[in-house]
């Protein structure tokens, strides 16, 4: 079955065109012109990925990302903000409400693929994964995707997932942010390493006690600490 891809965007060219590319790289898509069409249409069919404009009419992008990420049934579902703000404070909210990815407007649309393709392998995981971790109370079980702390199960984005696994596998071993883009986001080119920054902030935020484990490198980027 194609992976479902939920447009969401009031201007129609923008649709148009991402539509046009989406379905010529084998994916379905569906489209949703508001906010609130954008909620129903998401809690309805539980897309595989959400491209999520930021200026919305009836609820901006930025709120319905919020309520996504609280509900149970898309809590889990990537999002792209596609956003003409290129300012890094818009940017940074995106990323803290949830977004796993942001595109500035205007985009290549084969960059967005990418970054699509390569968001929805995150979320399916490692092709082999045969390795559980437990490093005081903390468990992260590689095969099932999950996180817990003390037996309570931790809501980590596919992105979130894969960065904590990333630094769990390499644990000791400081990760500077330029390779942990290249790694976990797949992107070759130098972009604002505040995209990892931003995650990292929201993974600690999570993980509460064991925050801790995450460590930062002054002036080099991020490592998993040793117990």
């Amino acid at each position: 079955m194609k992976p479902t891809i939920l447009i969401v965007d009031d201007e129609p060219d923008v649709v148009d065109l991402l539509e046009f590319n989406l379905r010529g790289a084998g994916f379905e898509v569906a489209t949703a012109e508001t906010g609130s069409q954008a909620l129903k249409k998401a809690r309805e069919s539980i897309p595989d990925l959400i491209l999520l404009d930021l200026m919305l009419p009836e609820i901006d992008g930025l709120e319905v990302c919020k309520l996504l990420r609280r509900d149970p049934q898309t809590s889990d579902v990537p999002i792209i903000m596609l956003t003409a703000k290129a300012s890094e404070i818009d940017r940074v909210l995106g990323l803290e409400l949830g977004a796993d990815d942001y595109v500035t407007k205007p985009f290549s649309p084969r960059e967005l693929i990418l970054r699509v393709k390569g968001l929805l392998r995150r979320r399916a995981g490692p092709d082999d994964p045969t390795e559980l971790f437990r490093v005081g109370k903390l468990v992260i079980d590689l095969p099932k995707h999950s996180v817990s702390i003390s037996g309570r199960e931790i809501d980590l984005t596919a992105t979130e997932f894969k960065l904590l696994a990333l630094l769990v596998q390499r644990r000791g071993r400081v990760q500077s942010r330029e390779k942990l883009l290249q790694d976990v986001w797949e992107y070759d080119a130098a972009i604002d390493t505040r995209t990892v920054d931003t995650h990292m902030r929201r993974l600690r935020e999570k993980l509460g006690t064991e925050a801790g484990l995450l460590e930062t490198v002054r002036g080099v980027g991020y490592r998993f600490g040793e117990r």
